[in-house]
């Protein structure tokens, strides 16, 4: 009897150890591209009653795991996380990570990318104060 039950608990545990060697070698979900994980919403675009400015306030959401492209605009952002956990990667300085209720300032011309680094969808506030009559974001290398 004792070697019936270990030989059924033996059995029982190469079967385990199979499913879970199994589960381990199954191919991984293809990952999203930006284009497809990312979506902005423009919420005002306002002309500031200067010559050459003008701002423009957007919701961007992130899926999780979904970094923007490395880019740059023509003035100043000021990001506001609204949901999720970010990481922020601002050429020439340390990256940081933000939560909910976090802003960040980032200067005209510098590149940037932004990840979202949760588990949840992730939404920010951006703000641009740029100039008229060029495009919003600029593709660097």
């Amino acid at each position: 009897m004792r070697r019936t039950l270990l030989m059924t608990a033996a059995a029982v545990l190469v079967s385990m150890t199979g499913l879970a060697h199994a589960a381990d070698t199954q191919p991984a979900a293809p990952a999203k591209s930006w284009q497809q994980g990312l979506s902005r919403t423009d919420l005002v675009h306002q002309d500031l009653g200067a010559a050459d400015r003008e701002v423009i306030q957007a919701r961007v959401d992130f899926e999780p795991g979904i970094t923007s492209p490395r880019h740059a605009h023509p003035g100043v952002e000021v990001a506001y996380v609204i949901s999720g956990t970010f990481e922020y990667q601002l050429e020439g300085r340390a990256p940081v990570t933000l939560k909910a209720g976090d802003s960040l300032f980032i200067p005209e011309g510098v590149a940037h990318i932004a990840k979202n680094v949760g588990n949840d969808k992730g939404s920010e506030l951006a703000t641009y104060i740029v100039k008229k009559g060029e495009p919003l974001l600029i593709l660097k290398q």
